[in-house]
């Protein structure tokens, strides 16, 4: 094949793998880095009404899709009610029902919600018309008349105007026309129904929103009335209280509309009651259980819809190619000669258990002991296969010796050495034995270091907490890793081994 076609199928490969992770990253929002944290609110309302004996309903009101944040989770908690959300136009109900009711009712709904770090849509619904202008008596128009000429004056937009009537109504100072307005206590729903009706003088759109500001610990909290004005695009938020434009990143809208935020049919009016909590999760959980909320079916076919202990036996499978890349990369870029390519992977993987000291020294002591008694196989005068398995069965009563000492020693870590590749081993101490034979001891412990090597590095490589997270969280990589293994794989010009070694000959040509 050529080489235009390798490099074509390795560049398919690496946009595949980086357009799944950038939609994971982007859409999902699962995380580059694998201890970092989201804040998750838990916010839970809690209804309380007296029943009168018979049929009873609640209808209550409940966020839908609240601007920067996203939804993880909710709940509705009661006995013996049916449920049903229903949507009522920009917002949504929930409506409890039982068939008979008496004395007191409680009623709860939790949800957990996380910020959402993407912008807020803009809340555009259809143009409302021009409101019509509530009639006051004629010194209370005059007045109204009066700010809004000076606030025009001093505005050039719906937003501006709107900023500029709340600065000069909150003014600590106010003048006489500001005082005669101001009758009612500043940030009260009264208040903001008045604020309404001035803007409606403006024939500026407005509208009451009901927001919950986001407190950790908070038991006994209130919806606190905000104002939206609309600009012929969108709808813009307004704290009246502080002028301040947009919602903030702790505040919740819960709402729009000014209708009774829970309505009782069969009992007396229900009180209300917010309580909220701030907890930290791991941003993979928070970013899972959005996709699951959210129907993304990418997350039905990911590792994380796998039972957690097959998880488990993932994470460390799906580093194996990685280790793999690891020794072509030694072997054919660096020139490192090992004992075939498999046998380092399998030991850095047994080194996971054992640490990586004490997997070296019981490597190198089963090696060694299992190569003097190879050698007395060898006069015998054993055929091949009965050799082979008369070497794994000595590799394996090594090990259970290995073991047995560790106990009597009180050393844990040796006991871990029963998960080394016995296969690898016997195979190991054969070729060994073999190299010594045909090519001598020097060659043997060139081959038997660079596997050394190569499995340490391979164990670095494959307990990197980074690396073991970026291939288990975005499984799409091992595509990168296949289109790596395909362009080292064509390489054929000179390793750094053989530049080391030919460096004679190099200084000898470059004389003069």
């Amino acid at each position: 094949m050529k080489r235009t076609k390798i490099y074509m199928i390795a560049l398919i490969l690496f946009l595949i793998s980086g357009s799944f992770m950038y939609y994971k990253v982007t859409k999902l929002g699962m995380p580059l880095i694998p201890s970092q944290q989201s804040d998750v609110w838990v916010v839970e309302a809690k209804l309380q009404f007296q029943a009168g004996g018979g049929p009873a309903k609640a209808s209550f009101y409940i966020p839908n899709d609240p601007p920067g944040f996203v939804k993880l989770n909710e709940d509705f908690i009661s006995s013996n009610y049916g449920l049903a959300t229903n949507p009522a136009g920009e917002n949504r109900k929930a409506e409890w029902a039982v068939r008979r009711a008496k004395g007191k009712q409680v009623l709860y709904y939790r949800m957990e919600l996380t910020p959402d770090s993407s912008a807020p849509a803009p809340r555009t619904t259809p143009r409302p018309g021009y409101p019509q202008a509530p009639e006051h008596d004629d010194t209370m128009q005059a007045a109204i008349d009066a700010l809004l000429n000076d606030v025009r004056a001093h505005s050039a937009d719906v937003a501006t105007f709107t900023r500029e009537l709340l600065t000069r109504l909150n003014n600590p100072k106010p003048d006489q026309n500001i005082s005669l307005i101001n009758k009612v206590g500043y940030g009260s729903v009264e208040w903001v129904r008045q604020l309404i009706g001035i803007l409606a003088t403006a024939r500026i759109p407005a509208r009451i929103v009901y927001v919950l500001p986001l407190q950790d610990l908070v038991k006994h909290g209130q919806l606190v009335p905000w104002i939206e004005v609309h600009n012929d695009f969108e709808w813009i938020a307004f704290d009246p209280v502080t002028g301040q434009q947009g919602f903030r990143d702790n505040i919740l809208v819960w709402r729009t509309g000014d209708d009774p935020l829970v309505t009782i049919h069969g009992g007396k009016p229900a009180t209300v009651d917010f309580s909220m909590s701030r907890q930290t999760h791991s941003q993979v959980d928070v970013a899972e259980q959005w996709a699951r909320q959210s129907n993304a079916k990418v997350m039905e076919f990911s590792l994380f819809a796998l039972p957690v202990q097959t998880q488990n036996v993932y994470r460390i499978i799906l580093m194996v190619p990685l280790g793999a890349l690891v020794i072509v990369v030694l072997r054919n870029l660096i020139g490192l000669a090992t004992f075939g390519t498999f046998m380092p992977v399998l030991v850095a993987m047994a080194f996971r258990e054992t640490s990586l000291m004490w997997g070296i020294v019981m490597f190198t002591t089963l090696v060694t002991v299992g190569l003097l008694l190879r050698q007395f196989l060898e006069k015998l005068h054993l055929l091949l296969v009965p050799r082979l398995a008369a070497v794994l069965t000595i590799v394996i009563m090594l090990i259970a010796v290995f073991s047995i000492i560790s106990v009597r020693l009180d050393m844990e870590r040796g006991l871990s050495v029963a998960l080394f590749p016995v296969v690898i081993l016997a195979m190991t101490i054969e070729r060994m034995s073999i190299v010594l034979e045909e090519t001598g001891s020097k060659e043997a412990f060139k081959l038997g270091l660079g596997s050394m090597i190569a499995a340490i590095i391979g164990y670095l490589v494959m307990t990197n907490g980074l690396l073991a997270h970026l291939f288990f969280v975005f499984p799409e990589l091992l595509l990168a890793v296949l289109g790596l293994t395909m362009l080292v794989g064509r390489y054929t010009g000179y390793r750094l081994m053989e530049l080391w070694r030919f460096r004679g000959l190099m200084k000898d040509a470059d004389k003069p």
